[in-house]
Formats: structure tokens, sequence, C-alpha cells
């Protein structure tokens, strides 16, 4: 089978589940990280049966990071799982937010709320040489993942703490910088989820309650009140229909709260200090 001939099959295979451009874009991220192969339309490949389990996992509305292990995210490959949230496009901008407010020569201590894969303290270490860089997570699976990651790509430079946040937390450490990106969508926006997401990656990481759907935000503050450095800053991601009552919660105890558009216009992103 040549590789024209297997973007054929994923066309015809996945068009009741994706539209044109998807299928494309699956197709492309397949058989470069899975296959290690860039498209030539005439190249023929092997292990056919392989790759039809994989293409009935895709009608299944499986995640193709689950398919090839990885996702691509701020320059580097991440090894991802059903325990981690795939990394999005939208959370590179809270990342550059970040790098933008801070001199890359800084020394700075750093720790992300909720790390999952651990991609936001691990990009941040790449940026931040001289940082100490802490994550948490309440997941020992998804921290498995993340200190996988952080050993294939900033040399284990990371401290990793297992940890509630809905709990109180005590480090012995104060940091320049806490950042989360915590569960923030409502039950009722589930409808607007594609379900590659709702069904395969994990709602501990995605929703809350409808009724009190800043509750990772309020334990946000409360660890910042003990953890946060004089004139520390804290970085959020935010649910985009909850802006106002985002900043409203952190301009309760922070003298500067801001919420900012990303590239599409939405809110989502909030820096305290």
């Amino acid at each position: 089978m040549t590789l024209a001939e297997l973007k054929q099959i994923f066309i015809s295979k996945l068009e009741k589940c994706y539209d044109k451009n998807e299928i494309e874009q699956l197709f492309l991220i397949y058989i470069e990280d899975k296959l290690n192969l860039t498209f030539n339309p005439s190249f023929v490949i092997e292990n056919e049966e392989n790759i039809e389990k994989d293409i009935l996992l895709l009608q299944e509305y499986k995640p193709i990071q689950h398919i090839t292990g990885k996702a691509f995210f701020y320059d580097d490959f991440f090894k991802v799982s059903q325990h981690t949230l795939i990394p999005r496009p939208e959370t590179e901008e809270l990342i550059e937010l970040i790098r933008n407010n801070h001199s890359e020569n800084d020394t700075l201590s750093i720790i992300d709320l909720g790390t999952g894969s651990g991609c936001i303290p691990i990009s941040l270490k790449k940026i931040f040489r001289n940082a100490n860089v802490a994550a948490l997570d309440i997941s020992n699976e998804a921290l498995q993942i993340a200190k996988e990651n952080a050993k294939n790509i900033v040399n284990n430079e990371i401290t990793f703490y297992e940890n509630d946040l809905l709990k109180d937390i005590n480090l012995a450490e104060k940091f320049d910088i806490i950042i989360s990106n915590p569960p923030y969508i409502r039950n009722l926006e589930k409808q607007e989820m594609h379900k590659n997401v709702l069904e395969h990656e994990p709602h501990l990481a995605l929703f809350v309650d409808d009724n009190d759907p800043l509750v990772f935000y309020k334990r946000v503050i409360e660890f910042a009140k003990n953890h946060l450095n004089k004139n520390g800053f804290v970085y959020c991601e935010i649910n985009q229909y909850l802006p106002e009552e985002t900043k409203e919660l952190f301009d309760e105890h922070f003298r500067n709260v801001e919420v900012i558009k990303d590239i599409s216009g939405n809110y989502r992103m909030l820096i305290a200090n």
C-alpha cells in the first residue's frame, strides 16, 4: 500500500467522524509521528494490519496523540496517555506570556499546579535555565508521565509533588511564579466538546461542578497566600465564559489583576500580582 492509498483510506473511513481538514491533519500527524515518514505519495508501507487497528481507534474518537503516544508542544514532543490532558496550543500562549514578563536570566522559583504531562514546567525550565522549577498533581499516573518527559527533555531538572490542590498543601518553599491550568469546564459546556475529548481525556483534569466552577482558582489563591513570594506573580488559564467572575475573585486578594485574550480573541489567561 502506498501513502497515497493510505490517505484515501483515512478519508473514506473517517469522513463520518471528522471533516476533511481534520482528516488530513490526522493523516499527516499519523504518518509523521507514528510511522516516522513524510508524505511521499508513492512510498510503499507495510504493517497494514497495525494501521487498520489504529484507524479503528480513530473511528472510536481516540485522540491521535494517544495513538502515537506523544504530542507536540512548544518545540518538543511530550509523552501523553489517557491519564494526562493533551497539551493545547492555547497553553503555549500562557508560556509566551510568562516569557515576555520576566528576564530569561532571572533566578526564579516556579511551580505549576496540576501539571499533567509536565508540559508547562518543562517548557519554562528550557526558557529560564536558572530557575528552580517544581510541579504538582493529584494523579500518580500523570506524574509518572511528567517525570519521564522531564527526564527526556530537561534531564530531570523538575521537582515533583503528589498533592491534591483541593486540600491544604504545605511545602517548605515559596515561589516567585505560581502557574495553574486547572479544571474549569462546567458540565453544562460538555455539549460543545468533541467526543475524542469527552470519551478519552481525563475528566478529573477537565470538569468542575456547575455550582462552583471557580473552586480550583479559590484553591490556587489559598496556595498563593502561603507560598507566593512578595511581589510574585500568579498565571492561570481560565474559562473563556467566566473571565469577569474569575477576575473578581482574584481582585479580592491581589493588587493587580488582568484577564488577557488569546490569539482567537477569547479571554483565556489571567495574571495577578
